[in-house]
């Protein structure tokens, strides 16, 4: 369903848009949103920053077929000199190294990614690396100490499997340190008793699993008890260094991100005491070891990212309802720092990781009025420097978007966001499809929604609904989905359609359900649970949970920490398969086949016994896709498949 804390939701809620083109005039519009639309769309993204104030990012766009194109392009932070980049084939770039005159990142070498260095020149890389690092299994993310002296990267320590080809072992993954010297050199294991690393080393703009000391010479890292073997979930911090490994503390919970901070005398993460296990609040610790406590017991929204920068400042990615903003983590407590107008900034500040270079800050915000792109700090505000999308987007009809609030049945206070048809009349009922979002523990941001604006864009109002085990709302709204999915969560969901209804929006007999992995689970459920709905659709959802507890590719404890062989009965509680009797609405099952999240199985069993029973249903499933489909024909069937649905049933 998630990787964890991403835990996400999904990569299809990336894109926004913009309603002016570059010389200023809108053009002529070509109707609404289409999946073809989508497809074509272009987005920015932060990616990394020099030492002289050089951005570099990403711009992605999708095609009719194959997988999403990424470019490669810098510019200034005054937004003048945008270049685009050529990269050569199989690099992936992380970042400057600490003079700026190349790229470090992962080189692709007989098929598994390595470490690599390629010199910048004009605008174009050099054919051949400067460095390289190869180890039996390969490289994972690579992070620079400040004095830029050498890289620490993380990898699997074991030797190759000469027969990984033809069988795979069930056995843990295994991640551990790897540095080297900044030129490739004197590369050593660091902290061998380590392996079971619990992240990424990211360089900005997301959370990172270990972090360099101020004077370079060892790193905090975050480890986490192995799923297999283990029903439980704990994680450790220990700080690292070419001489060993200091432990520092346990905690009995997910850990997410981490730094130094206070002058190196603590070391701040994110933690949780839930037992939904998504790390939301500012913990820290002493550095020299002690006891963890949580900085922000209060915290009435979610901390979802935290990372610390080579100025010593720790910055933390906190959403607040469907809006995200960065904080300052500072004297124990937070505050606000970064905000983008009715949108979203996402992720931690993009900064040089280098000691004593420029301060120099690189965002990615998003809002529904503009394609996500890069933004840099102003004064007091953020100013956009990329404009990716907008002359595409110009020309193309859409309604109105709005954060909306309501009360359930229960009196729970409930957010959402509405995304209404081009040419939307208040007064006028309209069909309606309330779609809520995969994770379960994530949210629905305020930018653009390619599956709400396609549904939008065939005439719907559609609701996305934040129920109780989204984020950005609190622990206690976080932790209430636990063992509750199937009442709580849906309770939340079908009071959107109330709501929707209430409003003059729906029309009462043209109502749909459609959602994506945790969505999906809603979907599946929803439609035994009520007749309300004249069509759904679920992407890649539970239908039955005593095994999908044991066959997700990720420990998924936090739906329910029992054991499904003590007492079966609580995971059939919610489980569609066991009231598939029930269902009257046609429904479609859309699946990857080489879905692990969600192994295809649960869409397969659920589509068996409806079909058997009579049921209106139909199954598709895509060769080769994981849990949602990467490439783009696959991607744009999924929205086919969705509209033919719709305009048999919902009618």
């Amino acid at each position: 369903m998630r990787t964890r804390m991403e835990k996400f939701a999904f990569l299809w809620t990336v894109f926004t848009f913009a309603v002016s083109t570059a010389m200023g005039q809108s053009k002529p519009a070509h109707g609404p949103f289409t999946p073809k639309d989508w497809s074509e769309l272009r987005s920015a993204h932060a990616a990394a920053v020099s030492g002289n104030g050089t951005i570099l990012y990403t711009v992605a766009f999708g095609a009719e077929k194959g997988p999403t194109h990424i470019e490669w392009w810098t510019i200034g932070a005054d937004g003048n000199g945008a270049k685009k980049l050529e990269v050569p084939d199989g690099f992936h770039p992380m970042g400057f190294t600490r003079d700026g005159a190349s790229l470090y990142g992962g080189w692709k070498v007989n098929d598994h990614q390595q470490f690599a260095i390629f010199a910048v020149k004009d605008g174009k890389l050099a054919a051949a690396p400067t460095t390289v690092v190869v180890l039996p299994r390969g490289v994972g993310s690579a992070s620079p100490s400040p004095d830029g002296k050498r890289f620490a990267m993380t990898a699997d320590p074991r030797g190759p499997d000469a027969m990984d080809s033809m069988r795979h072992v069930q056995e843990s993954e295994e991640t551990s340190l790897y540095v080297v010297n900044a030129d490739g050199t004197g590369g050593a294991w660091w902290c061998t008793d380590l392996k079971y690393f619990s992240g990424t080393i990211t360089v900005g703009g997301g959370a990172s699993a270990a972090a360099w000391s101020a004077d370079s010479n060892s790193l905090a890292v975050l480890s986490q008890v192995p799923r297999i073997g283990h029903h439980e979930v704990g994680s450790t911090i220990d700080v690292c260094s070419a001489s060993g490994t200091r432990h520092v503390t346990d905690i009995a919970n997910s850990v997410n991100g981490i730094a130094w901070a206070n002058g190196g005398k603590v070391l701040a993460f994110l933690s949780t005491k839930s037992l939904v296990l998504t790390p939301e609040h500012v913990w820290t610790v002493p550095a020299a070891g002690g006891t963890a406590e949580d900085r922000t017991p209060d915290l009435d929204a979610t901390a979802v990212q935290l990372q610390g920068d080579a100025q010593g400042r720790v910055w933390v990615g906190v959403n607040r309802g469907v809006r995200s903003e960065v904080d300052e983590f500072r004297d124990g407590a937070l505050k606000t720092a970064y905000r983008w107008p009715d949108g979203v900034v996402r992720g931690t500040p993009v900064e040089s990781e280098y000691a004593g270079a420029g301060e120099q800050m690189a965002f990615t915000v998003g809002d529904p009025a503009q394609m996500t792109n890069v933004a840099v700090p102003d004064g007091d505000h953020l100013r956009r420097i990329t404009h990716e999308g907008d002359e595409q987007v110009a020309g193309i009809e859409l309604g109105p978007v709005e954060v909306v609030h309501w009360k359930s049945k229960e009196g729970i206070s409930l957010e959402g966001i509405a995304t209404f048809p081009a040419g939307y009349e208040k007064g006028k009922k309209y069909p309606f499809l309330v779609l809520p979002h995969g994770g379960p523990e994530a949210n629905d941001e305020l930018v653009f929604d390619a599956f709400s604006r396609t549904v939008a864009g065939l005439g719907y109002v559609v609701l996305q609904p934040q129920y109780r085990g989204s984020t950005g709302y609190g622990a206690d709204f976080l932790a209430a989905i636990y063992q509750h999915f199937g009442d709580r969560a849906y309770e939340d969901v079908d009071s959107a359609t109330d709501f929707a209804i209430a409003q003059g929006w729906a029309d009462p007999n043209r109502l749909a359900i459609f959602g994506w992995s945790a969505g999906g689970f809603m979907t599946s459920w929803t439609v035994t649970q009520t007749r309300r709905y004249k069509a759904a659709i679920e992407g890649a959802g539970i239908t039955d949970w005593g095994p999908f507890l044991w066959t997700s590719d990720i420990a998924q404890v936090d739906y329910d920490a029992r054991w499904t062989d003590d007492d079966p009965s609580a995971f059939s509680k919610f489980s569609a398969v066991d009231f598939a009797k029930n269902v009257t609405t046609p429904l479609l099952i859309l699946h990857g086949e080489a879905d692990q999240r969600v192994p295809t199985f649960q869409g397969t069993e659920y589509f068996q016994i409806l079909a058997a029973r009579g049921k209106t249903v139909r199954m598709v499933t895509y060769p080769g896709s994981p849990h949602f489909p990467i490439l783009w024909e696959q991607r744009l069937d999924v929205m086919h498949e969705l509209a033919n649905w719709l305009a048999k049933y919902n009618k």
